[in-house]
């Protein structure tokens, strides 16, 4: 039997410092912690148990001098079973550390399970003591107005990859191929932004209908990475994860993960003790007044108590150790709303703010709230306080409508172009706390939008009852996939509109992944189940989706090229330098400015945004003042073609056509102040002007 010293309450977790390991657990209402020893991750039952023999400030902690990093490891945690009090402890369930730093075993539904009675060490997810200490690398701290953030799956992306070594397709590893880069670096994308990488359990339901989590919105483990997604296996999850993130940075690519402290994967009253729940259950949820039951904001059957010192500390801890020991810059939040909430209500003042705002690690990365959740008064969009970005669902709303082709939208869209400052402008924050999108995982691909009026998820084995109803898309007049080469020249225009449309807003843009060329979930707009190449991107393309690509990385370069379309300000839209100028103004068809009535008529559908290059009234890093060309963006989501002056306000520009939807004006000579500019019918065109002398 090896020896135990009394150790140290801190840090949490188990901890290798050269000589042995360090265990230490927080649980306020436990009687005794047990540490249970395994020779491997295939043993069906401990080895060892070690009762951990000292509590100090409820932290239960022993020294195991001589084990080393590759120990695999769970703890069974002894007090009352009396869930009317809130307390379910179980020693007959080992649990999973939360504070692993990586998962030798992952968690098999099993019928001792669910008995109260029966052992789960043969099934239970187990830790592993691993070597701290990630290698710093060179980050590439991409300012906020330059960055493209690329929403994207580890496994989708490269798990049908053929530039990617066939053992490492759908990895870590693969994301980090020279073919998976040079595909990021081409289409000039800044930051990767992955679907949840935390460890996470299936779903019952799920397992029993031969599905996964596919998505991993179902967190169990918060500092250990989903060995799923490892090449090396789980022993080499933790240095391949690392080893990913180095070769994105050497890529001058970020990578922001998409983290779920909002719930955990134990589920309801009903669910599985895997690892807090049987550690401190009180402690660490939201408990009803009737405390055998959860208070639920999120849908999956329990929210996490940020209102308890232990679960902000639990929090923190998994950020600091995504930044400091694996090297990522920045999170995406889910659900962010739920961990805003002190009480009941979503206190925008509370103590998760607090404590990120004054961390010296936290504070200086990258913060993306999704700023809702499905508790009361849980939509928050606008809400969110400085440092933070948001995804704004307005934006993606506004731009549907208008491309969908809804009348009196256009105010809407102006607001989102321009970088939604009637959202973010009210508390000190700038455009960059929009983060803009038209598709994200969760909803229709940008080609399914297009293609599809209606939700189509038979594959998911709910009935089409899941996903949302009302997407705001539109099938161009034929459900589904068609031979209609006029339809399908639509639905190719139309997806072009909606990347432009996005690209050359103010804000943040964020793409999905595979949406560059036009990848199709079949309309099945709630994939979160499918581990199936209805999800995994496609690389063989046809000659459309090879146009859609070449598309895409046209306009984010042309977005990378003009400052005007990367602003760090909010415009001013008033005179600048006299009476006629200013940094932004928006024209109709007949080159006069939009008035009131303009923007509230039903069945307006075109819009011009000029951005005067000179007027951009902003200084680059070293205080000198830039400048750029002046552009303009014609819009017109009518069926219709329509003549449009851009010459009235100023007799000395001529203007070239840079970009065109429909490909008619792409290149086109360039024309004068009295000329009308032919915007075809659901087309986006940019054109850049020139300053040319005016006869007397």
């Amino acid at each position: 039997m090896p020896e135990v010293w009394l150790g140290r309450p801190a840090p949490l977790g188990a901890c290798f410092d050269g000589g042995g390991v360090n265990f230490a657990l927080f649980s306020d209402h436990a009687t005794r912690v047990e540490v249970c020893l395994f020779d491997s991750a295939e043993a069906t039952a401990e080895s060892v148990r070690l009762v951990l023999p000292e509590r100090t400030d409820q932290v239960w902690h022993g020294y195991v001098p001589g084990l080393r990093p590759g120990q695999v490891y769970g703890y069974r945690v002894h007090g009352p079973f009396d869930p009317g009090n809130g307390h379910r402890f179980n020693p007959r369930k080992v649990l999973l550390d939360p504070y692993a730093r990586a998962v030798a075993r992952e968690f098999r539904w099993d019928a001792a399970v669910d008995l109260p009675d029966r052992d789960t060490a043969h099934c239970a997810a187990l830790g592993m003591v691993v070597a701290g200490a990630g290698a710093a690398d060179r980050r590439p701290a991409t300012p906020w107005h330059q960055t493209v953030v690329y929403e994207l799956h580890v496994r989708g992306f490269t798990r049908q990859h053929p530039g990617v070594p066939e053992d490492q397709r759908g990895t870590y590893a693969g994301l980090a191929s020279p073919a998976a880069l040079d595909h990021l670096h081409r289409l000039g994308v800044t930051a990767v932004e992955l679907l949840p990488v935390h460890y996470p359990i299936d779903e019952r339901f799920l397992v029993e209908r031969g599905r996964v989590n596919y998505w991993g919105y179902n967190t169990l483990g918060f500092f250990a990475p989903n060995p799923r997604y490892a090449a090396s296996g789980t022993a080499g999850a933790v240095e391949e994860f690392r080893a990913m993130v180095r070769a994105l940075h050497a890529a001058g690519i970020e990578v922001i993960l998409d983290v779920v402290y909002s719930h955990t994967g134990e589920g309801g009253a009903d669910g599985p003790t895997l690892s807090l729940r049987g550690i401190d259950n009180a402690a660490y949820y939201r408990l009803a007044d009737d405390r055998s039951q959860y208070v639920d904001y999120t849908g999956c059957g329990n929210s996490l108590n940020v209102t308890h010192p232990r679960t902000l500390q639990l929090i923190m801890d998994s950020l600091r150790h995504w930044v400091g020991e694996m090297g990522v810059d920045g999170f995406r939040f889910d659900l962010a709303s739920a961990l805003a909430r002190e009480e009941a209500a979503v206190d925008r003042l509370g103590a998760f703010f607090d404590i990120i705002h004054q961390d010296p690690v936290l504070s200086q990365v990258k913060l993306i709230a999704e700023p809702w959740d499905l508790g009361p008064d849980g939509y928050q969009v606008g809400h969110f306080p400085v440092l933070w970005s948001e995804w704004n669902d307005r934006y993606r709303d506004g731009v549907r409508r208008f491309w969908k082709g809804h009348g009196g939208t256009v105010g809407e869209l102006a607001s989102r172009l321009a970088g939604s400052s009637d959202l973010y402008a009210h508390n000190g924050r700038r455009p960059s706390a929009s983060v803009n999108f038209v598709t994200a995982h969760d909803g229709f691909t940008l080609r399914d939008l297009v293609s599809y009026n209606a939700k189509h998820n038979e594959a998911n084995g709910e009935e089409n009852r899941d996903g949302a109803t009302d997407n705001l898309s539109w099938n161009c007049g034929v459900e589904g996939p068609t031979a209609d080469d006029e339809v399908n020249r639509l639905r190719a225009r139309q997806q072009r509109n909606f990347l432009a449309s996005l690209f050359l807003s103010q804000g943040v843009p964020m793409l999905l992944a595979g949406d560059e060329f036009g990848h199709s979930q079949q309309g099945n707009n709630n994939a979160y189940c499918q581990d199936s190449s209805l999800s995994w991107l496609g690389w063989e393309h046809t000659a459309g989706q090879r146009e859609l690509l070449e598309f895409t990385r046209r306009v984010i370069a042309l977005r990378r090229s003009h400052p005007v379309f990367r602003r760090r300000h909010f415009f001013q839209g008033r005179a600048i330098h006299g009476a006629d100028v200013k940094d932004i103004y928006w024209l109709k068809p007949d080159g006069s400015e939009m008035t009131d009535a303009d923007w509230n008529a039903p069945g307006v559908r075109t819009l011009a945004m000029v951005l005067p290059g000179d007027q951009i009234s902003e200084r680059g890093e070293r205080g000198e003042r830039i400048t750029g060309h002046t552009l303009a963006i014609l819009l017109n989501a009518g069926h219709e073609p329509v003549p449009f002056l851009l010459g009235v306000r100023r007799r000395d520009q001529r203007w070239h056509c840079v970009l065109d939807t429909a490909g008619a004006g792409d290149g086109r000579c360039s024309f004068g102040h009295m000329d009308a500019f032919p915007l075809g019918p659901r087309s986006l065109v940019v054109l850049q002007a020139e300053t040319v002398a005016v006869p007397d």
